[in-house]
């Protein structure tokens, strides 16, 4: 109706018709995949694992490995199992031994006050977990009894051993503590002494310090061999820097990280062109320390795609003094400002020299001119006129 009343062409409402609605009319931009998320868990899926009995010899690992539901489920199903098997075995002997028959209270019974199934079952838990309700005990009427009542306890134990050791890893391991760890969510790529550096911010919320602090960088990309061999994951480990030199840190304000980009960086031929999303570039960056009150290692990952590095850009200073004392403002911590930065390669700089001369020119002039045009801007405030004057 409205193509024919003229509001909407004809043309365009037959290509509308045409289209199919269940079609998504805009695509998302791919991008490439991580190899480390920003929080620092490695995107690798194992797959196609056919020796399974592997994790069954370490057990232990295993079973801090695993989540939360499915440990406090086999915290809970090992011990009801133990109680109910050990149960059953209290249960046998009593009634091999004739405690089980009514009528017959006069023979002294292996285990007292032990009656059915559900008294033997109240048993074994007072064992287990020695409890000790006082009305059933095991008697020296039966000496299988008291070799049971042994092989119990030293399973309970074993299994309390085991269990509680689980669950103390699960609640004191060392990517807790990563969690205070941050990183900046962009890094930098910008000039300090004359060469072109790549810098990051890393910081530590927590009073208690990381001793023996130490970070590493790699750079992880797709490369191809001379020989044709295509490497889906090269890691080049590069060197990174601190204010005091080495990997080294003494993490108790927040620092700034720089890698410089030299010839033998992989980063050497990386252009300001270069930062999109499709450019097949991840940066890896692991802090590793141990933790002061635990004594625990403790490692915090985190990662910088192609996309996430900004070119010509600095980190705003965030440590501060006040009142005798230095203060640390963390809502200025991944703040930036544009620098003067030259477009080009590292590669491009160290042949030319020039294009560094010529932006140190630039920025000197900068301030000059700026300030010569609002002096020529500026209006006096008072004014004398001629009539004025005696």
């Amino acid at each position: 109706m409205l193509s024919r009343k003229g509001i909407i062409p004809e043309e365009y409402v037959l290509t509308r018709l045409a289209e199919d609605p269940t079609e998504p009319r805009y695509r998302a931009r791919e991008r490439r995949a991580r190899f480390v998320s920003k929080k620092g868990n490695c995107n690798v899926a194992h797959k196609n694992i056919r020796e399974q009995g592997r994790f069954l010899q370490d057990v232990f690992t295993t079973l801090v490995d695993l989540k939360w539901p499915h440990t406090l489920l086999i915290f809970t199903m090992s011990f009801l199992c133990s109680w109910l098997l050990f149960a059953m075995v209290w249960w046998l002997i009593a009634f091999s031994h004739g405690d089980l028959a009514p009528g017959e209270g006069t023979a002294v019974p292996c285990v007292t006050s032990i009656h059915s199934f559900s008294s033997a079952f109240l048993f074994s838990i007072e064992v287990q977990v020695t409890i000790g309700f006082g009305g059933r005990m095991v008697t020296e009427e039966c000496p299988l009894a008291i070799l049971i009542l042994i092989v119990q306890n030293i399973v309970g134990l074993m299994i309390n051993a085991i269990m509680l050791g689980c669950i103390f890893m699960k609640t004191a391991q060392a990517h807790r503590r990563a969690e205070t760890l941050i990183f900046s969510k962009h890094a930098v790529i910008t000039l300090r002494h004359g060469r072109l550096c790549f810098m990051l911010r890393v910081g530590d919320l927590r009073k208690s310090m990381i001793i023996s602090a130490t970070i590493h960088m790699q750079v992880v990309r797709k490369t191809t061999s001379p020989e044709g061999e295509v490497v889906p994951l090269h890691q080049v480990d590069i060197p990174m820097e601190n204010g005091v030199g080495g990997n080294s840190i003494f993490l108790v304000a927040p620092l700034i990280i720089y890698h410089v980009i030299d010839s033998n960086s992989p980063l050497y031929d990386l252009a300001p062109s270069d930062l999109h999303h499709h450019q097949d570039l991840e940066i890896i960056v692991i802090l590793e320390g141990v933790v002061e009150t635990t004594g625990i290692t403790t490692q915090a990952r985190t990662s910088y795609l192609a996309d996430e590095i900004l070119w010509g850009q600095r980190f705003v200073p965030i440590v501060a003094e006040e009142d005798g004392r230095y203060s640390v403002d963390y809502s200025k911590f991944g703040n930036t400002v544009k620098v003067p930065t030259p477009l080009c390669t590292a590669r491009q700089l160290d042949e030319d020299r020039s294009l560094l001369d010529a932006l140190t020119l630039a920025s000197a002039r900068g301030p000059l001119r700026k300030r010569s045009v609002a002096v020529a801007k500026a209006k006096p405030k008072f004014s004398i006129s001629p009539d004025s004057l005696p």
